[in-house]
């Protein structure tokens, strides 16, 4: 089994910056893909951003070139920084983890709201 637990998150202006962090324990030799995904009120859970164990990257659209993903794989740890917050950014954010049998692994998520 693999533990999620993420840090960071709160409430910050439009245009401002937060950095979110997820630190992997357990089964943790089993992860291939790493990531974050972000639900609104009555909306679907979506991909923000993921990152794979060999580094390469897939983003949302609509935060490509704001959000940065990265990895410490010696560290067990993922990072999302966020720079030129919207209000449309405002949401539960949720770290993934991806093992080698496909299955998924959830965080408890954290809160960002963007206020405008």
């Amino acid at each position: 089994q693999v533990q999620l637990v993420e840090s960071g998150g709160g409430l910050v202006q439009a245009g401002g910056s937060l950095r979110l962090s997820c630190a992997a324990s357990g089964s943790i030799f089993s992860i291939n893909a790493m990531g974050w995904y972000r639900q609104a009120p009555g909306k679907q859970r979506e991909l923000v951003a993921a990152i794979t164990s060999g580094g390469s990257t897939n983003y949302a659209d609509s935060v490509k070139g704001r959000f940065t993903i990265s990895r410490d794989n010696a560290k067990n740890t993922v990072t999302l920084q966020m720079n030129s917050l919207k209000p449309e950014d405002t949401a539960v954010y949720y770290c993934n983890a991806e093992d080698t049998y496909y299955t998924d692994h959830w965080g408890q998520g954290t809160q960002v709201t963007v206020s405008s």
